[in-house]
């Protein structure tokens, strides 16, 4: 406990571990409940950002940097895919002129 700084130390490690939780499980009902494209991304961003906030408050209470590297590549991987998914949904748009999900599965046919 001596390895951990004094300024981590004023916030206990449940206190990271409720607002994660807290956060992935509002992402979670985010992306189970909305029809619109663009929030279901931003859910699934907070889910990773709830994730990332984790890795980081573990790494800093075990004095470790190896959590703080995979947060560097989950941070890349989000990058990645609201490129993707962004240009996705710009082409849906251009095509069917919304933003709803439910209105996909006429694309399939």
């Amino acid at each position: 406990m001596n390895q951990i700084p004094e300024v981590i130390r004023t916030i206990p490690l449940e206190y990271y571990l409720f607002f994660s939780t807290a956060l992935f499980a509002i992402g979670v009902i985010g992306v189970l409940t909305r029809r619109n494209a663009i929030v279901i991304f931003m859910c699934v961003e907070l889910m990773l950002n709830a994730v990332n906030i984790l890795l980081t408050a573990l790494s800093a209470y075990r004095a470790d940097a190896t959590a703080q590297v995979f947060v560097f590549f989950i941070m890349a991987v989000a990058a990645a895919e609201v490129c993707v998914g962004l240009a996705i949904i710009v082409m849906t748009y251009r095509n069917i002129r919304s933003t709803d999900v439910q209105l996909l599965n006429y694309l399939k046919w």
